[in-house]
Order: structure tokens, then C-alpha cells, then sequence
């Protein structure tokens, strides 16, 4: 209607004031509100690093880690190509290094090397007690030809021969008995006194083991001669 503070526009929606526009807002889109601060922060960095030109290393600058040298890296890429790719390459490499140990200790037993002797043959005080036993005449080592002897004669049966044979082999065995009761007192009063520090167990033991083979039969071989002191 004229004269009315409104003023009449037709539209499919009916009647509104003029300044119904003024008033009205503009609809906010979703996706700028709910944007991820992360991302913002991203992109700003991406920004940054961008305009900020980039430097090359000096070529005398240091690395940061030491140089190999060529040995080792030589010796790196050899063990690389001979680490074994299966389990059947691996069992080949293993034969061949116990077959190898076994031929050093073969050679050892053989020279004395002390490097590659067995565990129980190493050390200072056992090669002392080998030592001590090689240097002397000891009778335990004449048991397995008397043995043989006695069993031999122990066959003829003519006359009182049976009762020779026993006494005979009771002979033996006391001298064995004396012998090495000897031995084993020596040896561990030198013991006591060359190595008192050393833990002397077993080693007597090793040596009254020794004096049962012959001399020329010995591993390691001897290493001193009849009489000489070791």
C-alpha cells in the first residue's frame, strides 16, 4: 500500500521490507571453518623453506664419520661374499672349519704350539706337569708291554710257572702304585711353589694319566729329554 513504511514487491515468497537485504548475511562456508590448524601450519612451512635458498655442503666440510680404509672395507665386502646364502652352504663352511681347527690341533699336539692346543692341554702349569712326567723314567709307562708279557706267560702251563706269573704281575703293580705315589708328591710340592697362585686342580691327575702311555705314544709330544729338569 502507498504511504506504508513498507513498500510491496512481488516474488514467489511473498512481501519483504526494502531493506531486508541490508540486513541479511551471507551463508559461511564449512570448509573454512572447520579447517585443520596442521595444515595451515604446513603449508606455512612449506612457504618458508621454499623461499629460503638452498645451501650445498661444503665439499671440505667434515662427513660427519671417519673414511674406512681400504682394508676394511676390503675385508667387509669379502665377508659379505662369503657369508653362506643356505643352510646347506652353511653346514659345508662349518665341516670345513672343525676340519681345519682339528688339523691345527693335530699339528700342535705334535710341535707344542700352545695357540692351538685343546683346553686341557693348555696353559703354564699343564705343560709343566707334561714336562715334569717327560723328564723322568716312570715304570707306568711299561704297562701294557709287561701286561702283554704277563698274559703270555700266564699260557704255559708247565710247572710252577702260574704262580710266577701272579707274582710277577702283583711286582708290577706295586712298583706302578709306588712310582706314581712319588710322582704326584713331587709334582705337587713343585707346584706349590712354581705357581701358588694357580688353580692346581686336576692336574695331577693329568699327569698320573700321562705316565700310563709311552713315551714316543705322548700328545702333545714331549718337549724335554730323559733327566733334564723342566
Amino acid at each position: 500500500m502507498p504511504g506504508s513504511p513498507y513498500s510491496q514487491r512481488e516474488s514467489g515468497c511473498g512481501i519483504f521490507p526494502p531493506d531486508a537485504g541490508a540486513h541479511t548475511r551471507l551463508p559461511v562456508p564449512l570448509g573454512f571453518v572447520f579447517r585443520s590448524r596442521s595444515k595451515d601450519e604446513q603449508a606455512a612451512t612449506a612457504k618458508v623453506t621454499a623461499d629460503q635458498p638452498q645451501q650445498t655442503r661444503d665439499p671440505q666440510a667434515p662427513k660427519g664419520r671417519p673414511t674406512p680404509k681400504r682394508s676394511a672395507a676390503q675385508s667387509q665386502r669379502r665377508s659379505l661374499a662369503n657369508t653362506p646364502t643356505t643352510r646347506k652352504d652353511a653346514a659345508k663352511r662349518q665341516k670345513e672349519a672343525r676340519r681345519a681347527d682339528l688339523s691345527r690341533q693335530r699339528e700342535a699336539l705334535a710341535g707344542g704350539d700352545e695357540r692351538y692346543l685343546p683346553a686341557r692341554d693348555k696353559g703354564p702349569v699343564r705343560r709343566f706337569a707334561r714336562d715334569f712326567v717327560d723328564s723322568r723314567f716312570v715304570i707306568a709307562e711299561f704297562f701294557l708291554p709287561l701286561a702283554v708279557l704277563i698274559m703270555v706267560l700266564s699260557m704255559i702251563q708247565a710247572g710252577a710257572m702260574q704262580s710266577y706269573v701272579l707274582l710277577l704281575w702283583m711286582v708290577v703293580i706295586v712298583l706302578i702304585v709306588v712310582n706314581s705315589f712319588l710322582i704326584a708328591f713331587q709334582l705337587k710340592r713343585q707346584l706349590s711353589q712354581k705357581f701358588p697362585d694357580e688353580k692346581l686342580r686336576g692336574v695331577i691327575a693329568y699327569a698320573l694319566m700321562r705316565t700310563l702311555q709311552m713315551r714316543r705314544l705322548r700328545l702333545p709330544k714331549p718337549q724335554v729329554k730323559r733327566g733334564e729338569r723342566p
